[in-house]
């Protein structure tokens, strides 16, 4: 039966306060609100929540004269060292709107928005014109259901998708390919006609002639204007600058037309909270105080009312395709907008895409690293986007109507949102000095000191009353450089650079500054040949952590040069046990204050709670390692932003290999850039083209079944007996990397789901045949009943731990202990059972890599040979107190088989497990990690047990404690399980361990 959903009138009471939208159910907690947010009397002046003020914006031209220009006048001159003269910023109230009525959202009613009253979002017709509420919209596409323009069929458009972006394969083996089809057509006494393409030219021609997704790239060329000096001028004053792009404006409006992610787009700024607590909560970046802020001075138009506010969020990164050839680095612009929501983000989906190729002007080392240069340099930077944004300009005033995915019309007004960036990118944008902070006053050597926020008000006045040398030296500014966003309405620069969690936190904080620093201590501490040897054993420590689905592995530890932020994710989930008992307690608290920090805000919901504990994360970090803050402005950021997991530059790094990398493989490598641009237009045709088949639904099941379906018949026996013979174990990638798991991009439907694989391991007169990396591997020992299983795992009384299994499933509510029970009341179980290497693991696991849904799953295995080496028995989270948050109801256990049974007509998934014991009841303090040991039962014998897989919630990692003896280079990561006796339950392993194992 389905849920019904409460009355919006059971939030009845709103708060009265200028600029407050909060509602509640009744007058108590209206009270305790008002004496908690809005205080009658404070020892001291009273600080706004973001939410509740905002910065003037001006965006009348006359309250700031300096704009960029895309053409340079030639009034160049040398950067010079300038000044400023301090100036207190204060905070004005945001304009007062009258609140709307609360909405429950989800499930249980356990969360109510109070969304923008104003800006609504409400649909329209082709004209602009409001619908009246309950308007079905039209069907997205009025072609009927077998149109497959420009492809004559499912298949032509399978194919050329599977050939071009799939296995993108190259012209030749395109052609290869197709004259081998031919070929066996005419064996098969078929036409040649029957052959989808001719040839490759083919191919591409029918992609290029796909209606859908065309946004052009376009150019513009730019050249220095300025004085040029008599004699022999610096090449790059006489040289052309081209930059390549895409109209954001077609860009964004297929975004918003994307039906894939239609129920994933929020079209009103909200506040969301806890029904219970009325404790709020940001998730989305929609979720944020700048939305709403932007919203409410959007609203101060009444023609604005009822439109939809889209925030354009930017991006740009340059990456390095080659060191070999030529002309191997790309500057590149991405663009995506803050309606679609944080997974989608984080899982691409078309929902972040390419809009420029902005050009890197060179010069000799003689001209290089001279100020007229460097201001060229950076103003060109400025400019080109100036440039490149102009056809979203009018929008942002006047509002414009756009069809979305869900097939209703909406008026939509734009505006520049946050701008993803590393520090250097950061410092052109913001036109600050190298060293100082883009967001605040501070320089690397006051970074603890309290200092003013930079916003474009205060800029520009500093500018207007200080001489230049000033600026440069008290504030870090460079007056001769002008933003781009000074050219548009309602945007401050200062304000929009999003926090850099990869760069400053991952990067900065983690890499250069603690892991360098424990090597600097070593050397200090013990001399330097001591120190190599201690560094030798903390990366065979690192080596000998064991494996765990999608975590990357350091077979040689972590003593190499050329580090990813893969790398560095990887490295600092398994650090921490690595370098204990060779560092003072202060350091290691330190690293897990850091790594706690780090997965504390890059949850994908942040709640007032989660504020505090990131603040009190912080406060344990610098009272452990004094060295700098960086993370001072997160806070407020989360307030602004909503969870940050959306706006990491990671996700724009991430899109440069599908962007760039490849299509610059695919290419001749000789002028490579037009023929990336070509090869990333009909990657968005064919997914275009996609988009629009699966909306018609047109490309359900597979190309085979719809033929076969088309010629009404059935699918040959083979195909059957194929598709049932899966692999029960999947391959895994190179030693270096443990890809075992995928993503999920259906919906959120399960929080957490566990189940054996499709089909068991097949008994052959040979033995047991395990299938890896699609290798036979034959001799091993299979066992079809319990006594055998007995046996091959060397488990005496396996047949008694079956039948209080059985049991238990039978007499669920029966609480007596084993030793109590009759022996006759236990089931004897005597028939076959059926073994599995793996199960799979499904569960919402959001700020992981992830489907569009938040899903993904991972293999739990329970292998005799894996990869054809050594046997792998993974360790999992099993549920022994459902009442129960966390840790505490919760044991850890391995796996050592994994196996089904037949009873009363149903298949009863099992597992056989070793238990740990916890040790103590409280995490260790230093590592903020469990601590387990393996589980004796009587007799000094270890402690097993079966269970039933859905007890299983989630795979385990565990990290030896290596004490402060060296480990031996003979020991691998594959004994460290069996060899040790104490082990620190990885709560660093993924996001979804942090969550449930603190």
């Amino acid at each position: 039966m389905p849920h019904s959903r409460r009355d919006f009138s059971t939030l009845r009471i709103p708060c009265t306060k200028p600029g407050c939208n909060r509602w509640f159910k009744n007058k108590s907690g209206y009270t305790q609100h008002t004496n908690a947010a809005h205080p009658l009397f404070s020892a001291a002046p009273l600080h706004a929540e973001p939410s509740q003020f905002t910065w003037p914006h001006p965006d009348d031209p006359s309250q700031s004269n300096r704009s960029p220009s895309p053409i340079f006048n030639g009034d160049i001159d040398p950067i010079q060292s300038d000044g400023a003269c301090e100036e207190d910023r204060s905070e004005i109230p945001r304009s007062v709107q009258s609140p709307t009525p609360a909405e429950f959202v989800g499930t249980g009613d356990r969360l109510y928005r109070n969304y923008h009253p104003s800006l609504t979002g409400r649909p329209c017709d082709p004209e602009g014109n409001f619908l009246p509420p309950g308007v079905l919209p039209l069907p997205l596409s009025e072609k009927c259901s077998d149109d497959w323009t420009p492809y004559c069929d499912r298949l032509e458009f399978e194919l050329a998708d599977y050939i071009f972006t799939k296995n993108q394969t190259p012209a030749a083996q395109i052609d290869h390919l197709l004259d081998l089809w031919a070929a066996s057509l005419i064996q098969a006494g078929a036409y040649l006609s029957q052959v989808p393409f001719k040839d490759h030219r083919d191919v591409y021609k029918t992609i290029d002639s796909t209606p859908l997704g065309d946004v052009k790239w376009q150019s513009f060329s730019v050249k220095y204007t300025g004085d040029i000096p008599d004699g022999d001028p610096a090449p790059w004053m006489t040289e052309s600058y081209d930059v390549w792009f895409r109209d954001p404006h077609q860009v964004v409006q297929n975004m918003l037309a994307n039906p894939d992610y239609a129920t994933e787009v929020d079209l009103r700024p909200y506040c969301e909270f806890a029904t219970e607590t009325d404790e709020r909560q940001w998730q989305d970046f929609m979720s944020g105080d700048w939305a709403w802020n932007q919203a409410d001075q959007i609203a101060e138009d009444p023609d604005t009312h009822g439109s939809m506010f889209v925030p354009v969020i930017l991006g740009s990164d340059k990456t390095t395709v080659s060191v070999a050839t030529g002309q191997n680095d790309y500057y590149l612009l991405y663009a995506s907008i803050g309606n679609v929501r944080n997974n989608v983000r984080r899982a691409h989906c078309g929902a972040v895409a390419v809009i420029g190729f902005l050009a890197m002007p060179k010069t000799t080392k003689q001209h290089a690293k001279t100020a007229i240069f460097r201001k060229f340099h950076h103003q060109l930077f400025h400019s080109s986007l100036s440039f490149i944004l102009q056809t979203l300009k009018p929008m942002m005033t006047k509002p414009e109507v756009v069809r979305f995915g869900d097939g209703h019309y909406r008026r939509v007004i734009y505006g520049l949102g946050p701008y993803i960036a590393d520090y250097e990118e950061q410092v052109l944008l913001a036109c600050i000095v190298q060293s100082w902070c883009a967001k605040c006053t501070s320089n690397s050597k006051t970074l603890d000191d309290d200092n003013l926020l930079h916003s474009r008000v205060h800029t520009d006045t500093l500018i207007e009353e200080c001489d230049h040398e000033m600026l440069w030296d008290e504030y870090g500014i460079i007056a001769q450089l002008v933003p781009f966003t000074n050219d548009f309405p309602r945007a401050d620069i200062n304000e929009l650079i999003a926090p850099d969690l990869l760069h400053q936190i991952i990067k900065g904080a983690f890499k250069d500054h603690l892991v360098a620093w424990v090597e600097k201590y070593l050397v200090i501490t013990y001399g330097q040949a001591r120190a190599d040897v201690i560094l030798d054993d903390i990366d065979r420590r690192i080596a000998a952590v064991p494996a765990f689905s999608g975590l990357r592995r350091f077979p040689q530890g972590c003593n190499f040069k050329q580090w990813t932020g893969d790398d560095l994710k990887a490295l600092m989930k398994v650090y921490l046990p690595a370098i204990k008992g060779y560092v003072p307690t202060d350091i290691v608290r330190a690293f897990h204050a850091l790594l706690e920090f780090c997965y504390l805000v890059c949850r994908n919901i942040i709640t007032e709670t989660s504020l505090k504990e990131i603040n009190n994360v912080v406060a344990r970090f610098h009272r452990y390692r004094e060295i700098f803050r960086t993370s001072d402005h997160y806070n407020a950021l989360i307030r602004l932003f909503g969870a940050l997991n959306g706006l990491c530059s990671s996700i724009t790094e991430s899109k440069h290999i599908k962007a760039v990398k490849e299509p610059w493989r695919r290419s001749s490598r000789y002028k490579a850039l037009g023929q990336m641009l070509v090869t990333n237009q009909r990657l968005d045709k064919l997914t275009a083209s996609r988009q629009d088949f699966h909306a018609r639904g047109m490309l359900n099941g597979t190309c085979l079944t719809s033929v076969l379906a088309a010629l009404n018949t059935q699918a040959p026996r083979e195909h059957h007996d194929a598709g049932q013979h899966e692999l029960p174990v999947s391959s895994a990638p190179g030693e270096d990397v443990n890809e075992d798991f995928d993503v999920i991009d259906d919906p959120t439907s399960v929080l957490a789901h566990v189940e054996l694989t499709k089909t068991p391991c097949k008994r052959t007169p040979s033995g047991f045949i395990s299938i890896t990396e699609n290798k036979y591997i034959e001799g091993t020992k299979h066992a079809q009943s319990i006594p055998e299983l007995s046996t091959e795992l060397d488990i005496p009384n396996l047949a008694d731990l079956v039948r209080w299994f059985l049991f238990e499933q039978s007499n669920p509510k029966d609480t007596r202990n084993p030793t109590e029970v009759p022996l006759l009341e236990f089931p004897h179980y005597q028939g076959q059972i059926s073994i599995f290497n793996s199960a799979s693991s499904t569960f919402h696991a959001p700020s992981d890599l992830s489907g569009i849904g938040g899903m993904k799953h991972e293999h739990i295995r329970a292998c005799p040979l894996w990869r054809n080496e050594y046997a792998r028995n993974d360790c999992m989270f099993v549920i022994t107190d459902s009442d129960t948050h966390g840790m505490q109801g919760m044991d850890v256990a391995r796996i050592m088989a994994f196996f089904s049974l037949r009873q009363h007509g149903r298949q009863i998934p099992c597992a056989v497990v070793r238990w740990f014991n916890r040790v103590g009841n409280v995490p260790d303090p230093d590592t903020s990690m469990w601590m387990v040991k393996p589980a004796f039962a009587a007799q000094n014998t270890p402690h097993f047990a079966v269970i039933h897989i859905d007890t299983i919630f989630h795979a385990a990692h565990l990290i030896p404690v290596f004490g402060t003896t060296p480990l031996s280079p003979s020991i691998k990561f594959y004994h460290v399980l069996d060899i040790f006796k104490l082990f620190y339950v990885n709560k660093f392993a993924d996001h979804h361990a942090f969550e449930i194992a603190s």
